[in-house]
């Protein structure tokens, strides 16, 4: 049985829905095989894109750390004018 995506790397999921690609494209596999590597594919991509909407997530929280300290040093500067 495989191993469930969320339990592999990215890297790792990413090279198996690839491997799965192309044994898909080389039209050599039964449909039952074929339908199996199938519905493994789908339960990949569906990790990769999650891993990667949480990875852009983490980004955009830490940009926006960055964008308050520059709103709050100058908010500091502002306030000690008035």
């Amino acid at each position: 049985m495989a191993e469930e995506p969320m339990n592999l790397t990215f890297r790792e999921a990413m090279n198996e829905l690839n491997a799965i690609v192309e044994a898909l494209e080389s039209n050599t596999l039964e449909l039952e095989e074929s339908l199996t590597k199938y519905e493994r594919g789908v339960a990949l991509l569906r990790y990769l894109k999650t891993s990667l909407a949480d990875a852009q997530q983490k980004v955009e929280v830490l940009m926006g750390e960055l964008d308050t300290s520059v709103d709050d040093a100058q908010t500091d500067t502002e306030l000690s004018k008035a």
